[in-house]
């Protein structure tokens, strides 16, 4: 059984991008991160790459999370979308749960957050994985059909 993650992080700041990847590989080492700072790049990449995951800032010149969120939605209904922003409260992890987030997880100082954001997507992945193997999400991302992913790998 395969148990690596594969995440797309979607950050526009570049050195946040590096910092939050290595803690999180840190944090789970079944975890490895893609970085892109473009948005508007991700559906692309979901297609090209193989990637189990996203995880997204809210603030982004190119689009917000919300909307990139959105997006993803459309094509992907199902797929694990974590937003991970320095916005907080209530209003926010609304608006992000109505767009069709996954799960919201905010950024805080120090490094103690990364061990919850890869339990979050592991959860988050796992999740996608078993509704995949019941045959209750139609296709994947790369054009796979769900029922051509099971669970061992």
């Amino acid at each position: 059984m395969d148990d690596s993650i594969q995440v797309l992080h979607v950050d526009d700041d570049d050195a946040f991008r590096d910092l939050a990847a290595e803690f999180l590989e840190r944090a789970d080492e079944s975890i490895t991160v893609l970085s892109e700072s473009d948005p508007t790049a991700v559906p692309a990449y979901i297609e090209a790459e193989h990637v189990d995951c996203i995880v997204s800032d809210f603030d982004m010149p190119e689009c917000d999370g919300l909307e990139l969120c959105e997006g993803i939605r459309r094509d992907y209904p199902e797929f694990p979308f974590v937003l991970f922003t320095n916005r907080t409260g209530e209003e926010i992890v609304e608006r992000a749960m109505s767009a069709g987030a996954t799960d919201y997880i905010p950024k805080e100082t120090g490094t103690h957050h990364y061990k919850l954001l890869a339990n979050r997507i592991t959860l988050a992945v796992t999740r996608y994985q078993a509704l995949s193997h019941l045959g209750e999400i139609d296709e994947l991302p790369g054009g796979r059909a769900a029922s051509e992913t099971p669970l061992d790998g």
